[in-house]
């Protein structure tokens, strides 16, 4: 394949000039743009197709139209990989995608614990930044990468920042859980950065930041993944190690991106973005240092009540021994929020509020005296939430009836009416997850009937199946598509159905004229004109069939029954039918 595919030309414009690599989805190319001057360079997928057969290349067709789609969005984000075009060529699809000048973040991560370079800790935070940001706007748009490892993070030449490619393995958030991953299906270079559940099908978003703990304790302690042992009783990974100097605030935050149970993990990106910004490096006074390396950490103090922060509570930190030797001056995480004020409390009764305790949330904001500048934004306050509760409440139990009773569009109009109310929307959002895959499913049950209906030409029906695919559908545009180019050939169909009637009505053939007719729809267009010849070729069929009994009444010599065609009778209808031969 890819020996044919070097030097031609597809579209009549990328040509093709070297191969990248082949992985599970199909093979990539580095191609050149010649309707450009400069002939620009891209990257183009082909994706691998298995069978020639029409049902699979539908399927496959409607898959690739939708992920293209998504990689449009996806590509709008200054870290990924611009989307150029997609086309089909010859029952192939192809992608086209930015091209980057810059090396694979493989080249920058220690060969082994005791040759390369270990990244220091604050190399780790500000990689981990980086990358969570890219996945942060990723995991917005609904969907997990699913290959998160160092071959797929480049280093841009142009300006040095990690940029995220090969999209080729995502899967839809909302498009729910895909089949199980066979072993031999993955790419070697995968293994070890791929978390438990996704073997299973059961690829969450934070699968996707498992493999970004896996780099980062790569890049600290010069081991891949699959060098890491694992306690046989739990599962978990041992990394940490008396040679693995890491600070225990760090520690905790890697440790809980990794683990086996993806419940056990950060759930989002910006929740280990949360964790990760409240480290502020900042330079102690000189005394303190020991030849400009030593370095303390301290965990940030909540300024009302001087509790932990709440996003590292179950990370079981051990912070009494923070000190670390860490590179370039002594640095603390430290809490530099201003003094307590009324702000301070409306900032925590929202946080109240939004995580779904109403009753604290209003307590906290009445606790505000009345004298303060804060005190009228507060009431005002207080009014919108109970508000915007009661809404929400009567939105999740109409999502919720509707998802006893199955109907899954009723589900994602009640949802959209929910107010952001983080609470609530995180309950809303796991009914939405379940109703958008039973959408996604009962599409694909609805398209694969309208398709086996098309090919026997009962386009009648197939327009029926589409008709009955919920507008949420992620397959909206090829469904409309569908409904155009049936509804059209039925057009053409009942036309030739027409003439065919005509023809046997030439020759006499009523019999056959009357079923041509009858197989015309009636929301077509010749269907008026169908029923008036319908009903005239009924009669003359009924003319011709008594004619019949005339004529082989006389063969026998029987008389003419006197209630049966009269003689004049007879020979009108004859006369008829020889107008009908003429015509």
């Amino acid at each position: 394949m890819t020996h044919h595919i070097i030097g031609k030309l597809l579209q009549g414009r990328y040509q093709v000039v070297q191969s990248l690599g082949a992985g599970v989805f199909g093979q990539t190319y580095i191609a050149v743009d010649v309707d450009y001057p400069e002939n620009p360079k891209c990257v183009i997928k082909q994706i691998k197709v298995n069978s020639s057969e029409s049902g699979y290349l539908e399927m496959l067709r409607l898959l690739f139209l939708t992920e293209t789609e998504t990689l449009k969005l996806l590509g709008s984000h200054d870290q990924i990989p611009e989307f150029i075009a997609c086309f089909e060529e010859n029952e192939r699809f192809y992608l086209v995608q930015e091209w980057i000048e810059g090396h694979a973040l493989t080249a920058e991560l220690p060969i082994d614990e005791y040759f390369g370079c270990l990244w220091s800790e604050s190399e780790v935070v500000e990689f981990l930044i980086d990358v969570l940001g890219i996945l942060e706007f990723i995991h917005s748009q609904g969907v997990i990468h699913c290959d998160i490892k160092p071959e797929n993070l480049l280093r841009r030449d142009r300006d040095c920042k990690l940029v995220m490619i090969d999209f080729g393995s995502i899967q839809s958030i909302d498009f729910g859980i895909g089949a199980e991953l066979p072993i031999y299906r993955i790419p070697v270079t995968s293994l070890g950065y791929i978390p438990p559940e996704q073997f299973i099908g059961q690829t969450q978003p934070n699968s996707d930041i498992y493999a970004l703990g896996m780099i980062a304790i790569q890049a600290l302690t010069g081991l891949e993944p699959l060098q890491l042992k694992t306690d046989p009783s739990t599962n978990e990974i041992f990394w940490r190690s008396q040679n693995t100097p890491v600070n225990d605030y760090l520690a905790a935050v890697l440790s809980q991106m990794i683990r086996y149970n993806h419940q056990d993990r950060f759930q989002s990106a910006g929740e280990v973005l949360r964790v990760l910004k409240q480290i502020i490096w900042e330079p102690q006074p000189s005394e303190t240092l020991e030849g400009d390396s030593q370095f303390s950490l301290e965990v940030a103090k909540n300024s009302a009540s001087g509790k932990s922060s709440p996003l590292l509570t179950g990370m079981k930190v051990g912070l009494a021994a923070n000190s670390l030797l860490m590179g370039f001056g002594v640095y603390s995480l430290v809490n530099t929020a201003p003094a307590y004020s009324e702000t301070d409390t409306l900032f925590n009764a929202t946080k109240e509020y939004q995580a779904g305790d109403l009753e604290e949330a209003i307590a906290l904001a009445k606790s505000i005296p009345s004298h303060s500048n804060v005190y009228p934004e507060a009431q005002a306050t207080i009014e919108e939430w109970q508000e915007q509760w009661q809404v929400a409440a009567q939105q999740y139990e109409i999502a919720q009836l509707a998802f006893q009773e199955s109907r899954w569009s009723d589900i994602l109009h009640a949802a959209a009416k929910v107010p952001k109310i983080l609470y609530w929307q995180s309950k809303t959002d796991k009914i939405v997850q379940k109703a958008s895959l039973n959408i996604e499913a009962q599409t694909q049950d609805l398209l694969t009937k309208a398709y086996e209906r098309a090919a026997e030409k009962d386009f009648s029906a197939a327009l029926q199946y589409l008709r009955q695919i919920p507008q949420e559908s992620r397959a909206g545009a090829l469904v409309q598509d569908k409904l155009a180019e049936y509804n059209r050939k039925r057009q053409i169909r009942a036309a030739y159905f027409l003439q065919k009637a005509y023809k046997k009505a030439s020759i006499g053939d009523f019999d056959r004229a009357v079923k041509f007719l009858k197989n015309i729809p009636s929301d077509t267009l010749v269907y008026a004109q169908a029923q008036v010849k319908l009903n005239e070729y009924t009669q003359k069929k009924r003319v011709l069939a008594d004619n019949q009994k005339i004529a082989s009444a006389k063969r026998t010599n029987l008389f003419v029954p006197k209630n049966s065609v009269t003689k004049v009778e007879y020979l009108q209808g004859v006369n008829y039918l020889q107008e009908v031969n003429i015509r």
